[in-house]
């Protein structure tokens, strides 16, 4: 009997860093499971990871350099980058070329990138889209401790009786944490849990209080509950004598606000809660992700918690501490490697104590000597024509970016742009002179870090496709032709990552944080056998097993800790008349990013199919919009259509619209292209969180979809969705400007199959469907208004059996056949579970909780995902009865 092939690596997605054992089979597909004993998830695996093997196909790769659009070979493209980036550092220096990567990269791409730029380019205009994400976190941790230093490990959600969770929706965006921490509240249940949010976000499912304060007031709340704990006499006065400074500053700055009753506009019980239960629990944790990152003072939000875990000497304790989740595989890696504008490699600076030592390690006499650019001013520096060439890496900036209109005008005027990614067409790829194709994962190997400070591999388990090579490769190869080879001679990762650990070491004697060089001294053949490791990992000691901070000591000059003064802001914008409401956006359950591999998989294309906007009851009625028809929200930078989603768990007064959606899925749906482009004048982040906009009706003349086996030539349509489903292509549009929609069939597919017309011109009626070889091939349906038939019964009609007689009327009539039961749309996505499959099970047999759900449908039995949103439909139906 054979034995399949089997490869341990790590998860693409989330800053967790979930071990996965990836499992091929004689037909050459993949099953993906979560690796028992890695300790960042311990087996478990949340729905993107769980369908990572069915997103491996080659359908949208790039597999061939390009240059103006055209194939070409590598040499000709490695050749024309070296050449193009070398004449305009000769005519315009290194300040007028630039280099944008991305968390998606591995550690190895990542260094070499940063040691092409800073050292031997001489610029500092290398920066990260980890920017947009974790940047705010890094200025904190750097004012507060003198270092970019996490100081809490994933063991501690396990060990702390109170955990706080402040702008993260962790159930979603870090799911398998979530359940860590769920399990660990159902093993003890007096372990208590606070969500701050504006939103009610499937998060509160284990919350024992939910604080929905004023979108932005977590400075006041915090601040509050430092001068609480002053008056409490809940400070740790020996370890504040002993360890940190500023408390009086911070202090009084925090005694100076208002009060936060009245600046997060929180119940005054609920607030007093809160505070007594973190005063008087000495294990408290407080996670903390985008919702504290993505403001334009972000980096107070850091600070004003870090305040109080330093008061309280709850930092470098078991089950205690500030922690900041990051959002992307290997945004720590590239924290690690000086992947930011503002510092060096290995935990480095600009200092010049610093950039010397860069320079004698790297023998780079050219080094860079001061930060670069960061992300907002790099998009600047081009659209203004400052920098003339520019390298994007394992990015999509034309979505992702604030203001994304003007990043896409900034991308068309630049003199030279190349990009390096694994998929041909993206928003950011239409722009370039050069395209470079990159390995994707399943095919790259290095290594990632996450949240935690946990360093694992990743492997290859696939050959690269066509002509696509390592980023590490690519820039390796560029580098040697603009004459730096002695310094960029490579062979495979396993030699970049020595060099990285070296120079973590490099006259470090317990001086910086980041320190790995116990790892310097691996065998190639350890690096690859190479377990999940933490940092620090010294070379005289080894991975670290007591938590950091433990003995009080910072990286400060002085040793010690720093308080920040830190005051409750206005943001810069605020609502008026003319934009009354405020823009709130992030992730769902799903997906990821800009959907180029979450976008492959019906699996997670149907739980949430189509962009939406969230929106509170009050405001819906004042601004007449009803459920699932569709809105526009309009700021000063663009617009965006999506679906309206009415939910009292929105705050009135506040919209909610998720990042994911790129022209490659939706037209006018990108959130960026409405975000305010505005910027924590400390780390550069941008303010995600608060873009004041109006909304109003969208009225188009035709609400249509589409079913079809084959992708089709669309009509234009100012709302177009694109939605990948099994056995066939969902698309919805909504016109306005009506077309003949019989001719638009008719001329589909030039009079093969046989076609089934249903129409009612009185009510504005259409329904089309097209038979071949007595298969269904394509169905439309389309109306007046958006009230259309479900969409999930239709689906099913995809398989390989005929379309009977029966089926035949009950597709014209629009209502599902005795023998196509309506499942509803998605809510279990691992196995394939709907609303209304749940809803039938809930009525037929009398189900009362999550475990009868799950022991009847299986829903949420695997990753879990979803338990918040059954138990929340559990609700809807007991409140119904």
């Amino acid at each position: 009997m054979s034995t399949l092939p089997v490869t341990r690596t790590t998860c693409p997605y989330c800053g967790v860093g979930c071990g996965l054992i990836v499992t091929a089979d004689e037909a050459g597909t993949f099953s993906v499971r979560g690796d028992e004993s890695h300790p960042a998830n311990f087996g478990r695996i949340c729905s993107k990871g769980a369908a990572l093997g069915e997103t491996l196909s080659l359908d949208g790769r790039l597999l061939t350099p390009e240059i103006e659009g055209r194939p070409c070979d590598w040499a000709s493209a490695l050749d024309l980058v070296a050449t193009r980036f070398s004449e305009v550092i000769a005519q315009h220096g290194p300040e007028a070329v630039a280099f944008y990567v991305s968390g998606q990269l591995l550690t190895e791409d990542y260094y070499v990138a940063n040691k092409l730029m800073k050292g031997f380019i001489g610029s500092g205009n290398i920066d990260t889209n980890s920017r947009l994400c974790m940047s705010s976190s890094v200025a904190g941790h750097k004012r507060a401790f003198g270092a970019d230093t996490v100081p809490c490990s994933y063991t501690d959600l396990e060990q702390a009786d109170l955990i706080t969770l402040v702008g993260s929706n962790t159930a979603w965006c870090h799911p398998v944490l979530f359940q860590r921490i769920r399990d660990e509240k159902k093993r003890r249940p007096q372990m208590r849990v606070v969500v701050i949010d504006p939103r009610r976000t499937a998060t509160c499912d284990i919350a024992d209080l939910h604080l929905p304060l004023k979108p932005g007031s977590d400075i006041a709340l915090f601040n509050g509950l430092l001068a609480h704990l002053k008056q409490a006499q809940a400070f740790d006065d020996a370890f504040i004598e002993a360890h940190t400074s500023g408390l009086s500053e911070a202090l009084q700055a925090a005694q100076h606000d208002q009060s936060p009753q009245q600046s997060t506009a929180l119940a005054a019980e609920a607030l007093a809660c809160f505070y007594d239960w973190f005063t008087t629990t000495e294990r408290a944790i407080t996670i903390y992700s985008q919702g504290v990152n993505q403001w334009a003072f972000g980096t107070d939000k850091v600070n004003a918690i870090i305040n109080c875990h330093l008061a309280t000497g709850r930092i470098g304790k078991a089950g205690a501490g500030p922690f900041s989740l990051t959002g992307q595989p290997n945004a720590m890696g590239g924290r690690e490697v000086g992947g930011l504008a503002n510092q060096l490699a290995a935990h480095m600076d600009f200092a010049p104590e610093d950039v010397a030592r860069v320079a004698r390690f790297w023998q780079a006499p050219t080094i860079a000597t001061r930060p670069g650019l960061k992300a907002a001013q790099m998009f600047e520096a081009i659209h203004s024509g400052k920098i003339k060439a520019l390298w994007i890496m394992a990015t999509n900036p034309a979505v992702s970016m604030p203001d994304a209109n003007r990043i896409r005008s900034a991308l068309k005027a630049c003199d030279f742009l190349v990009v390096s990614d694994c998929v041909r067409n993206t928003d950011t790829t239409q722009f370039a002179d050069i395209l470079l194709p990159a390995t994707a994962w399943g095919e790259k190997e290095g290594m990632v870090t996450n949240s935690e400070r946990r360093l694992s591999r990743q492997r290859p388990f696939l050959p690269p496709p066509g002509s696509a090579k390592p980023d590490w490769w690519i820039i390796n190869q560029v580098a040697q032709r603009m004459g730096y080879g002695a310094h960029f001679d490579y062979q495979n990762p396993y030699q970049i990552f020595i060099e990285h650990a070296q120079l973590s070491g490099y006259e470090n004697r317990g001086q910086r944080d980041f320190d790995i060089s116990a790892l310097s001294h691996l065998t190639e053949a350890s690096y690859n056998t190479l377990e999940p490791i933490q940092w620090p990992a010294p070379e005289h000691g080894g991975e670290s097993a007591i938590p950091l901070f433990s003995e009080g000591r910072f990286y400060h000059a002085d040793g010690r800790a720093r308080f920040i003064a830190t005051q409750q802001q206005q943001p810069a914008r605020l609502c008026d008349t003319q934009y009354p409401l405020v823009l709130n956006s992030g992730r769902i359950r799903d997906q990821w990013h800009t959907m180029t591999r979450t976008g492959k998989t019906p699996r997670l294309t149907t739980h949430i199919a189509e962009p939406f906007v969230q929106i509170h009851p009050t405001d819906a009625q004042q601004y007449q919009l009803v459920e699932g028809a569709l809105a526009e929200v309009v700021s000063d930078f663009g617009r965006l259509l999506g679906r309206v989603h009415i939910d009292p768990d929105q705050q009135p007064g506040s919209l909610f619209a998720p990042i994911h959606w790129s022209e490659q899925f939706a037209r006018h749906a990108a959130v960026g292209a409405v975000v305010n482009p505005l910027f924590d004048p400390v780390s550069g982040q941008p303010g995600f969180k608060h873009t004041p906009v109006s909304i109003r009706r969208f009225e188009p003349l035709q609400h249509l979809f589409i079913l079809s086996r084959e992708a089709i030539q669309l009509p234009n349509a100012d709302y177009q969705v694109r939605i990948p489903a099994r056995g066939h292509i969902r698309y919805e549009l909504a016109l306005t400007e009506p077309i003949d929609l019989q001719a638009y069939a008719n001329n589909l597919f030039e009079n093969r199959g046989e076609w089934l017309v249903y129409r009612d011109d009185t009510r504005s009626i259409f329904r089309a469907v097209h038979l071949q070889n007595s298969r269904l091939n394509l169905c439309l349906f389309s109306a007046a208004t958006h009230q259309l038939p479900e969409r999930s019964w239709l689906a099913g009609c995809f398989g390989d059996e005929p379309i009977n007689t029966e089926d035949r009327s009950a597709l014209l009539a629009a209502r599902p056949g005795p023998n196509r039961p309506n499942a509803g749309p998605t809510l279990c996505s691992c196995f394939n579970v709907g609303y209304q499959t749940i809803l039938d099970a809930i009525s037929e047999q009398s189900l009362i909780s999550v475990e009868q759900i799950s022991a009847a449908l299986k829903a949420g039995s695997n990753c879990g995902s979803c338990i918040p949103e059954i138990r929340k439909l559990l609700s809807t139906v007991r409140h119904a009865l």
